[in-house]
């Protein structure tokens, strides 16, 4: 049995990632279209797949990091599993399921809720309390999927809220 503490942080990993049909990464992802994948918005650097690519990138680094041999590094080039501009975006979505997959796994394996409180390695070469790591990987997912919302929207011109507001136009 999952001891509670774990189970709550796995529920809300899931949740952070596929399970709001709102604010999940995987629910904001579904509403981008090819047409939106690479687009940058005017003065913006960034495009839903890059952003996608980052986040992948950080489930596969910090759960190695936390849980594994720590041989993923940012510094060593072909270390840390990744995808290019030219993958397919079914792909680029099997790839960053799979970087879930591995963070929701060894999550799954704490044994019991005092291993929440022991300090982990970073991958900057900090030590942090397991919960602490495993809720950043939360937070995380949250904060790329409203980013990846937000660009979405500004592409498809429709970036205003569902209800009338009585803030004035601009």
């Amino acid at each position: 049995m999952t001891p509670p503490g774990v189970e709550q942080l796995l529920y809300l990993l899931d949740q952070a990632f596929e399970g709001s049909k709102e604010h999940a990464l995987l629910a904001n992802l579904r509403s981008v279209t090819d047409d939106d994948w690479l687009w940058l918005p005017p003065g913006g650097d960034r495009s839903a797949f890059d952003i996608v690519q980052h986040t992948g990138e950080c489930k596969y680094v910090y759960e190695n990091h936390a849980f594994g041999d720590r041989s993923m590094r940012w510094d060593k080039p072909g270390t840390v599993p990744t995808v290019e501009l030219d993958t397919p975006r079914a792909d680029v979505m099997a790839w960053l399921v799979e970087g879930q997959r591995r963070l929701r796994e060894s999550v799954a394996a704490l044994e019991d809720d005092a291993e929440l409180t022991k300090p982990l390695l970073a991958s900057w070469g900090e030590e942090y309390e397991t919960r602490w790591l495993i809720a950043v990987m939360i937070e995380h997912d949250l904060y790329h999927a409203g980013e990846i919302n937000h660009i979405r929207a500004l592409r498809q011109g429709n970036d205003r809220w569902a209800w009338p507001s009585n803030r004035p136009t601009r």
